[in-house]
């Protein structure tokens, strides 16, 4: 296997755009500007790759060959009514199936490398659209890369296949599609669906019939900041991880979860989504001999958060993390400045936050967060063969 890692970047990537709309592909192209000028693509073995559309048998991995077929035909349809598409949070784009099967082309290269030895590490940031369902469009997302991605790993002779979703609202997609399958854990950590969109990831929610304990759900109390989401990722994510002893790694890592998010209430810092990052890189080297498959996903404060959260991510990815000190270029900052005028740009790479944690321990369910993390604990560790009492486990 090379040590490599593969970003999968191509500026087609950026078609993926809904006009005026939250899910803006700025924060894409200022994410890998920023990255790019810091360096981190030209780095020692690191390969930047283009991508190539999945095509329609590819897609039909996970989504229905009619659904396919309607979001091929819906552009050139003024009366189109259907499959989720059309509505203000999916509205109908020119090229969007070209556009979304480019985007989940991204995600399936970046698993044939990861899985081929090509590379240790992939990454896609423009992916990460989890909410997609087999026949329908959802929150945003067309065609559901991140289960593309896993299907392909399955299909290339995978066994064992662990999905960490830190996006901020649940990974309904990818948990729906690989419910009822043994092969793949799905864990998610978002804010509570008693408050955001799509309303689903309870703790209950624990696989189908024959894959109990396969679908993981984390359901944190508003407001949540570093330390808490810290805590809960630590006290659920590395037990399973370590009982399901997975593969490979797929992490689908949305930036909604910073505190100037405006589609959401959770208070994390781009410090403490580092933190998440290096964690999660840290799980993969020790269970999977390093096999990491990373997109992004949602994230709405395009300029103050989304880019550096994910230049952070790339260079987890791709190397040694940066120093959160570290300046934003001049020249990032005047791109960004001309791109959104409005926004405030960041002049370093961190919101100033340490990112530190007090471990979970039982008998602490006095407060709404470790509630949260103790009914997911019940409801999956004893699926596992796992004590959730146990602060060892």
């Amino acid at each position: 296997m090379s040590d490599g890692a593969v970003v999968v970047w191509d500026e087609a990537l950026l078609a993926y755009d809904m006009g005026d709309h939250p899910l803006d592909p700025v924060r894409v192209e200022l994410t890998m500007a920023l990255a790019g000028e810091l360096g981190i693509l030209d780095r020692p073995g690191v390969r930047v790759v283009a991508p190539t559309p999945a095509d329609d048998a590819a897609l039909a991995r996970v989504h229905r060959p009619d659904y396919i077929a309607a979001v091929r035909a819906a552009p050139q349809d003024p009366f189109f009514s259907g499959y989720g598409l059309g509505t203000a949070d999916n509205p109908i784009f020119e090229d969007m199936h070209a556009a979304s099967a480019l985007v989940a082309g991204a995600s399936i290269t970046a698993a044939e490398a990861v899985w081929r030895g090509e590379a240790r590490r992939a990454v896609n940031v423009a992916g990460g659209l989890h909410h997609a369902m087999p026949a329908r469009a959802s929150g945003f997302c067309v065609y559901n890369d991140p289960a593309l991605a896993i299907a392909r790993l399955l299909d290339l002779g995978a066994q064992r296949v662990a999905y960490v979703d830190i996006d901020v609202h649940h990974g309904d997609g990818v948990q729906e599609i690989f419910y009822d399958d043994p092969r793949v854990l799905t864990i998610s950590l978002h804010e509570t669906p008693l408050a955001l969109f799509p309303g689903t990831g309870f703790p209950d929610e624990t696989g189908g019939r024959g894959a109990e304990g396969s679908a993981v759900n984390v359901a944190l109390p508003l407001g949540t900041g570093d330390s808490g989401w810290l805590r809960a990722f630590h006290a659920v994510v590395p037990s399973l991880l370590r009982a399901f002893r997975p593969e490979v790694l797929v992490s689908q890592c949305g930036a909604d979860a910073h505190r100037l998010d405006p589609l959401a209430d959770l208070r994390l810092s781009v410090d403490g989504q580092r933190a998440a990052y290096l964690a999660m890189r840290a799980l993969a080297d020790e269970l999977c001999e390093g096999r990491w498959v990373v997109t992004g996903g949602g994230g709405y404060a395009l300029v103050e958060a989304v880019p550096r959260a994910w230049t952070h991510l790339l260079a987890v990815a791709t190397g040694e993390p940066l120093d959160p000190t570290t300046l934003t270029p001049p020249a990032w900052r005047e791109l960004a400045r001309e791109r959104r005028p409005e926004r405030e740009v960041p002049l370093r790479m961190t919101d100033g936050r340490e990112p530190i944690y007090e471990p979970w321990q039982p008998g602490g369910e006095e407060t709404p967060l470790d509630r949260a993390i103790l009914a997911t604990r019940r409801a999956v560790f004893p699926l596992h063969g796992l004590d959730p009492y146990d602060p060892r486990d």
